[in-house]
């Protein structure tokens, strides 16, 4: 039986994407772990792997589709001895058009713009898809079903590997036909007595366009990543408890001890910034504090040991935020070869998922940009972000009550409070500014 190959979730956000790229035609062979496809996410283009071996036997989307809801179908496998004309019912994915895009109706969903539609094909009835023991659908490839039952194979006792558990040739041909305990399935979650009201969704495109009917602008489409910036950061200040710790911080021991070691570390070529020392101040300080390494887990607290610091990087449309891990073990100096690694990758839209995802930590530095001070929203699950605004010389009392003139940095921490209280983030804020002020410590 023709099995659907169906757009994958490359990251956790991925709702929806474009297939770039086929490096696949109709009737190639393919095995489990060739590339399929280039898939454009919200954060980054990734390859696609097979997961099963076949012949590709009809491409549902074209090229630049664009819109591709997760798990839609895009292409359809044939087993061996299979043919094109097995395929009973290939139903298209549903490419969203750039024009619905902004707001949600009732019509059917479109091709994308600029990608032909695939022909169409007649539907048939499929067949009943096997249960287990309880009734809940067994999901594996075709492949895989016929190797369990020449097997003699349960898959009740098999656990997939494929995407959302699906079932794979790779899983079957590994298990054993000994008797095991079955695979436990996730509990459906129970109805909620009634269904909270929905958030204010605030006035439609058409309502705004009409406020504005008459007057010169250009319409800009929200692309993937701009789309998860104003989902997830709406999410954050709608259901995240922010409150803000400021500090100012004097710069000059660090710049004086920056330029002493930049002279030295010359002859290598490595030439370490102020946002070097502010990631490095902060994974020691979250070291110094462990119980505000913590980010907020639906139901619990999760604790890291590790000081993971994520860093956000301004690209062309939004926004990355990659993480440095165990910042709190590396030295300056790789500390700020890494960074540059990860800025340039992620200009370039090459990060994989695994380099912008988890941390418990991060900071926003607009100081570059002569900004002074300002709140950062925190990216969940983050227990705190620290905003940080330009050096700036300015008139300061010094110890023994005489006015002098030092370079002085304003920072906000932005707090979860279901995860780190006041007095906490105080104490987590008082050891980044003891580290910045002292920047000798931090080598010790």
């Amino acid at each position: 039986m023709p099995t659907e190959i169906l757009m994958p979730a490359l990251s956790p956000t991925m709702e929806e994407g474009t297939l770039a790229k086929w490096l696949v035609k109709e009737g190639d062979t393919v095995a489990a772990g060739d590339i399929l496809a280039e898939i454009e996410t919200d954060k980054a283009t990734m390859e696609f792997e097979a997961v099963d071996e076949g012949t590709i036997g009809k491409l549902l989307v074209a090229e630049g589709a664009e819109g591709i809801k997760v798990n839609a179908p895009i292409a359809v496998l044939l087993e061996e001895g299979e043919s094109a004309d097995d395929i009973s019912a290939a139903p298209a994915a549903e490419a969203v058009p750039e024009t619905d895009r902004a707001e949600k109706n009732d019509e059917a969903p479109g091709q994308a713009r600029g990608a032909s539609a695939p022909e169409p094909v007649q539907a048939a009835p499929a067949p009943a898809a096997p249960t287990g023991d309880k009734g809940e659908r067994i999901f594996a490839s075709p492949l895989a079903r016929r190797i369990a039952a020449q097997k003699g194979l349960d898959l009740n006792q098999v656990a997939g590997s494929g995407p959302h558990g699906r079932i794979v040739k790779a899983d079957v041909e590994g298990a054993s036909t000994a008797p095991a305990q079955p695979v436990e399935k996730p509990a459906a979650a129970p109805a909620t007595a009634a269904s909270a009201p929905a958030a204010p969704a605030g006035p439609s495109a058409d309502a705004v366009a009409a406020m504005y009917e008459g007057r010169e602008y250009e319409e800009v489409k929200l692309d993937g990543m701009r789309r998860i910036i104003a989902a997830r950061l709406t999410e954050a200040k709608q259901t995240i408890p922010h409150f803000y710790l400021r500090r100012d911080i004097r710069l000059d021991a660090l710049l004086e001890f920056r330029g002493q070691l930049n002279k030295q570390l010359q002859p290598r070529g490595v030439k370490l910034s102020v946002n070097d020392f502010i990631i490095k101040a902060c994974a020691l300080a979250l070291q110094a504090v462990p119980d505000a390494n913590a980010v907020w887990a639906g139901d619990r607290v999760l604790k890291l040991k590790p000081s993971d610091v994520a860093v956000a990087v301004a690209v062309e449309g939004g926004l990355f935020t990659p993480v440095l891990k165990d910042a709190e073990m590396k030295s300056l100096s790789a500390l700020s070869a890494e960074m540059k690694d990860l800025v340039a990758r992620a200009r370039d839209r090459k990060l994989a998922p695994h380099e912008y995802q988890g941390g418990s930590f991060a900071i926003s530095n607009l100081g570059m940009y002569g900004i002074d001070n300002f709140d950062a929203v925190i990216n969940p699950p983050h227990g705190g972000i620290l905003a940080v605004g330009a050096g700036v010389k300015k008139p300061v009392v010094g110890k023994d009550g005489e006015l002098t003139v030092a370079t002085v940095m304003s920072v906000t921490l932005s707090v979860d409070h279901r995860v780190i209280d006041g007095a906490l983030g105080a104490k987590l804020l008082q050891h980044i500014v003891d580290n910045l002020e002292h920047p000798m410590a931090m080598l010790a």
